[in-house]
């Protein structure tokens, strides 16, 4: 008999046999220490000591007596971690946790249990890397080869069980490493994240949200090549992405670049198309989505193309949409809608539009009082 180490169960040595093949090939390591010998009874006795510090030491002193059997000493090694973590002394847990994994690296548990230390002390560095090596473990469960000695309905079967197994553990470690890259403030660091998450967990369910971090974090970066590639990337994976369109759109609309606008209305437009503002479940959401959009349009069309009069009723749009649901976006809307009925000199309108954006504490509060003070000047100059 074999004690497998994790569950602790003991499983018959003739089941082990049924699929030598499919077990050599399975992803992950499995810590197995065989029962009834020498390191299987010190592991009874050990299960038995109640005393948490003479627990502690006879798992020491157990990986220094079996220091040439790797699986005892990753399993000694992975029970010292979680004493100090019962303990609180979270820096040597992830320290011992750590010497586990030299010798199963590839072992799900271990990885699991580190990356709730990790998690526990708030250390993000070695959270995502857990993440980041958990996941690699949980896509390679798909891709093994099939053994040729293996029928294609047992490969078939033993993989799914693999899954089904790994799945809960993969759904941790997979959540637990999107968090880090939702929490870090450094546009380089998120970004170090993103790149070892992306390729750790390639279809994550949490992907376009990770997309658009990652283009968010290009964008503070300045990043401006790598934003674009990955904003295309993520649009051929998800055409429907609101985020990553307009993220797009206003990249294009602020590029100086010859065609850069056109890209600008296009991807606003689909925005538009995607949102559909005035369905009758439109939300928040959707409308502030909407509005911005329009917003990029009627920007693109005054201050780019010279297009002043179809500007107008697109801005006029994202002043409907926008008014209640985000003063900054209504307060850029409000300062183009002016500055494109100034140009067009209908002076009433445009003061109008720009007495309102005066009035939000905004980036274009202060631009928006000159323009007001000029159209003021010529309103009474008129007169």
């Amino acid at each position: 008999m074999k004690r497998y180490v994790g569950s602790l169960a003991l499983v018959a040595v003739s089941f082990c046999l049924l699929f030598p093949a499919l077990r050599a090939n399975a992803q992950g390591n499995r810590i197995e220490i065989a029962a009834g010998t020498p390191e299987d009874h010190d592991l009874q006795a050990i299960t038995n000591e109640q005393d948490a510090a003479k627990k502690l030491a006879m798992y020491q002193d157990f990986v220094q007596k079996y220091s040439s059997n790797p699986a005892a000493v990753a399993y000694g090694n992975w029970q010292i971690s979680q004493t100090y973590q019962t303990a609180g002394d979270l820096n040597k847990a992830l320290e011992y946790g750590d010497k586990a994994l030299g010798g199963a690296p590839r072992n799900l548990d271990i990885l699991v249990s580190q990356a709730s230390i990790a998690q526990q002390a708030k250390n993000n560095a070695k959270l995502i890397d857990y993440a980041a090596k958990g996941g690699e473990v949980c896509s390679s469960i798909v891709k093994q080869p099939k053994p040729d000695a293996v029928s294609d309905d047992d490969f078939k079967r033993q993989v799914e069980e693999e899954k089904s197994a790994a799945k809960n553990s993969c759904d941790f470690l997979e959540s637990a490493g999107f968090n880090v890259i939702a929490s870090e403030n450094d546009a380089k660091s998120r970004m170090a994240d993103i790149e070892k998450y992306s390729a750790a967990f390639p279809e994550s369910k949490f992907q376009d949200q990770v997309a658009n971090y990652a283009m968010y974090s290009l964008g503070q970066l300045n990043d401006q090549t790598r934003l674009v590639t990955y904003g295309e990337k993520a649009l051929a994976a998800n055409p429907n992405s609101l985020a990553t369109l307009l993220l797009l759109a206003n990249f294009y609309g602020d590029d100086t670049k010859p065609g850069s606008a056109a890209k600008a209305v296009s991807y606003a437009q689909k925005a538009i198309a995607v949102a559909k503002a005035d369905a009758p479940d439109a939300d928040k959401s959707r409308k502030l989505s909407a509005g911005v959009a329009h917003t990029i349009i009627g920007y693109v069309y005054a201050f780019k193309q010279d297009k002043t009069t179809a500007a107008i009723p697109e801005l006029k749009t994202a002043t409907a949409l926008l008014k209640g649901q985000d003063d900054q976006q209504y307060a850029r809307a409000l300062y183009g809608l002016g500055y494109a009925y100034g140009k067009l000199n209908k002076l009433t309108e445009a003061r109008e539009a720009l007495s309102e954006a005066v009035k939000i504490q905004s980036p274009w509060q202060k631009i928006s009082e000159d323009l007001l003070a000029k159209v003021n000047a010529a309103r009474a100059k008129g007169k």
